[in-house]
């Protein structure tokens, strides 16, 4: 009986507290999102297995959680912890990236810096509600709509908010079809909708492989806290585009992402605990988080219309939506919304060039904030 007693008081169920009970069914309801509504499967259904994992309690003195010095999935979650998976993720979007259509109409870029709005007006938000500078900075990039950019800034300026901000950032990122449509509906007139948009031209091979060398140069020299970000975001881009290494190009968008994707949604869903998750703070960060969300959205949308007041050849101010870089999710909403109100309007192609550089925009903001609030004050 002494044996027995001792083996249910470090069962699970015998430890298990209210709160965890509470994430289990949270990250549950991740994985019926990912299969039933098919929001973002590869990352929710890592991200919500993951959940269960790390609230199921542990016997004190066993090395499983990811807090645990030396336990398994403490070294799993380093590549979060240290910003290693997500220059990772970048160097697989830039292998199948394509920026042609960015290329062929260059002023779409504006729209990917205007969604950019929604990081700094948030960063602004934080600050008022008490958060640090560095926190602010870290929640305000959720913004963005680019989880691992997300992960790798708040590694970087508020490694105690890690699990929250990456847990919001692929939340807000899963449910891009349920908050976009409202607002790009409510800030459009159903005439703008209408708007047709000539083909893009055709780029030539030239231009896409000097692109990710010139814009590496140029953003990393405006923000070199981009450096790791866009130096690998970038480089993938080259191996796709110089045809010359179509195997390292294809095995960084096809195994090697998807390997890192798997590691780094299960590792961010153990990190969430329900003792470190379920704070007053947490709940916070999901509020601006959609707030950014929110405002990022709308910021693109307006900025396509200001631009239509100096242009002869209109924009479709739908696209101005997909300047937050959820890659291609934001332009397939665009399609999305665009198609029904004509279904022989044909926006995809237009939305991926504002949706590209959405991509390159956060990763600039998040080296703006990261060199901003981590360099020494300047003597007065």
């Amino acid at each position: 009986m002494e044996i027995l007693d001792k083996f249910l008081d470090t069962t699970g169920l015998v430890n298990l507290e209210y709160t965890n009970a509470l994430m289990i069914v949270i990250g549950a309801a991740f994985i019926a999102l990912a299969i039933i509504k098919h929001y973002e499967p590869l990352l929710l259904l890592p991200i919500g297995f993951g959940v269960i994992v790390g609230n199921i309690p542990t016997t004190e003195g066993m090395s499983l959680s990811v807090y645990d010095p030396n336990s398994v999935l403490s070294y799993i979650y380093f590549g979060v912890s240290q910003g290693v998976f997500p220059p990772l993720i970048f160097l697989g979007i830039g292998a199948m990236t394509d920026f042609s259509t960015m290329l062929s109409n260059p002023k779409l870029i504006l729209l990917g810096a205007a969604a950019q709005l929604g990081v700094f007006i948030t960063f602004l938000g934080a600050l008022y509600l008490g958060f640090t500078p560095e926190q602010s900075g870290a929640i305000g990039i959720i913004g963005g709509a680019d989880g691992p950019t997300s992960i790798f800034l708040s590694a970087k300026l508020a490694p105690e908010l890690l699990g929250a901000i990456a847990i919001a950032a692929y939340s807000y990122m899963a449910l891009v079809p349920v908050i976009q449509p409202p607002i790009m509906k409510l800030l459009t007139t159903r005439e703008e909708r209408l708007i047709h948009m000539k083909p893009p031209r055709v780029v030539s091979r030239r231009e896409r492989m000097i692109f990710p060398v010139a814009a590496f140069l140029i953003c990393t020299l405006i923000a070199p806290g981009a450096l790791v970000l866009l130096g690998m975001l970038f480089f993938g881009n080259l191996l796709k585009e110089s045809c010359v290494t179509e195997r390292l190009a294809a095995t960084a968008r096809t195994a090697m992402i998807d390997i890192v994707t798997i590691l780094l949604g299960f590792s961010v869903g153990t990190s969430t605990q329900a003792d470190r998750f379920l704070q007053e703070q947490s709940l916070m960060i999901f509020g601006l988080g959609a707030l950014s969300f929110a405002i990022a959205t709308a910021g693109g949308v307006l900025f396509a219309k200001f631009m239509n007041l100096f242009l002869t050849e209109k924009i479709n101010p739908l696209i101005g939506a997909a300047g937050v870089s959820a890659v291609p999710d934001s332009a397939r909403v665009v399609q999305i919304v665009g198609h029904q109100e004509d279904p022989h309007n044909f926006l995809l192609m237009h939305a991926m060039a504002p949706n590209v550089a959405g991509v390159i925009g956060s990763a600039v903001a998040a080296g703006v904030l990261w060199a901003v609030l981590t360099s020494p004050a300047v003597p007065s």
